[in-house]
């Protein structure tokens, strides 16, 4: 999953995948340290195990998309990707609405808006699907 914070991808995972997948995402482990290198070694471990999986986080970057398409590629499966465009102002309006921890700082929206690039099949995707919003 790639998109900003309130574009809806937790939504669209629990409509679309979470029948079938395994979701995983940085969310789930709010305390912990290293939640990065956490999140590697679940994904690594359900791929090993032949699970299907789904990542439920921002990966608004190449960069930050890298670790799970060569976790994928290692273990012999196509990564694809699904990207949430959705307005930057549309997920602000969303994420007004969250209360508590679900409720991310503007400046942490407008931080990850700024990194955000689209995925393509070029950093190694099989496919890409795009759900606009």
């Amino acid at each position: 999953m790639v998109g900003l914070q309130g574009a809806g991808k937790t939504t669209w995972v629990a409509e679309h995948l979470a029948g079938t997948h395994v979701v995983v995402s940085k969310d789930h482990w709010p305390n912990a340290r290293h939640r990065e290198a956490r999140q590697r070694r679940v994904v690594a471990g359900l791929l090993a195990e032949g699970a299907s999986v789904v990542v439920d986080n921002t990966d608004p970057s190449p960069a930050e998309r890298a670790a799970l398409v060569e976790l994928a590629v290692a273990a012999g499966v196509p990564a694809r990707a699904v990207f949430l465009d959705v307005p930057l102002e549309t997920c602000r309006r969303r994420n007004e609405a969250r209360s508590g921890r679900a409720r991310v700082p503007d400046v942490g929206l407008f931080s990850t808006a700024a990194r955000l690039v689209p995925p393509s099949t070029a950093e190694g995707f099989a496919d890409v699907r795009v759900v606009r919003g």
